[in-house]
């Protein structure tokens, strides 16, 4: 009896699917996350019958056959790209990209990581850098007599000092994009790596050839829809259920035959 076998998948599934709600929700406050979403295919058919297949009995041909599935698998848990709300901080090193984009970074390796996580910080060195300490690139120095900050739509960074009435310029932020942003590696800590899937990075300037803008003293929140989670919660549980109603028929069929005398 294959009931078995394929009512243990769906319920491997509709547990998958719970994983990813549940780190959906974890994620309800972290900066610049985006939801997640399990997605399943059928996994292959027994071909009791093919289809157009000639009968022996009068030769007519079948017109639909029988084929058998063998249940479900998962094929992916994707992104959804959406742009999370923006909320007022006030931090003159808090930037939120609005639209498409990723700020780039470098990692200890020496590795280009990309994150949508815009809360920056300065380091003892005056380097701008991430909450965890990665300098974002290109390289941006902060002079310790600088009285504040403004960083405009297009990336360009202003300092203002005390002695001085006009700004100074201290480098432009960049921005990232890739044809296929799905196609990213999340490594965690907001931090995505490029792949063969996402494409090269196409580096250019906040607001040119499709990318987004940044907005200074706003951080984007956290995509995910709390009510839409939910939903998908009660679905899965509901799901694994019913997988479990099939296991517990196919039980009482299998004692059923071994009773037969």
């Amino acid at each position: 009896m294959k009931a078995l076998q394929i009512a243990a998948t769906g319920m491997a599934a509709q547990q998958m699917r719970v994983d990813v709600v549940s780190n959906n929700l974890a994620n309800m406050s972290t900066t610049g996350y985006n939801a997640r979403r399990a997605d399943f295919a059928d996994l292959h058919y027994e071909q009791a019958a093919r289809p157009g297949t000639i009968t022996a009995e009068d030769g007519t041909m079948l017109p639909t056959g029988v084929q058998l599935g063998m249940g479900v698998r998962p094929s992916a848990v994707s992104v959804v790209l959406a742009q999370g709300s923006l909320s007022a901080t006030r931090g003159d090193l808090d930037v939120a990209i609005e639209g498409r984009g990723y700020l780039e970074v470098t990692l200890p390796s020496g590795q280009a990581g990309f994150t949508r996580d815009g809360a920056l910080r300065r380091s003892a060195d005056g380097l701008v850098v991430t909450s965890d300490g990665h300098p974002v690139a290109p390289g941006i120095t902060i002079p310790p007599e600088t009285r504040s900050l403004s960083i405009n739509a297009a990336g360009e960074v202003w300092a203002y000092f005390a002695d001085q009435t006009e700004p100074q310029q201290l480098g432009q932020i960049t921005l990232a994009g890739f044809t296929n942003e799905k196609g990213l590696e999340a490594i965690g800590s907001n931090l995505f790596l490029e792949t063969v899937a996402s494409g090269p990075a196409n580096v250019g300037t906040p607001g040119v050839d499709g990318l987004g803008t940044l907005r200074q003293g706003f951080l984007e929140e956290s995509s995910v829809d709390a009510v839409r989670e939910v939903t998908d919660l009660i679905k899965a549980q509901r799901g694994y259920e019913l997988n479990a109603k099939v296991l517990t028929a196919a039980d009482q069929m299998l004692a059923a035959t071994t009773q037969v005398r």
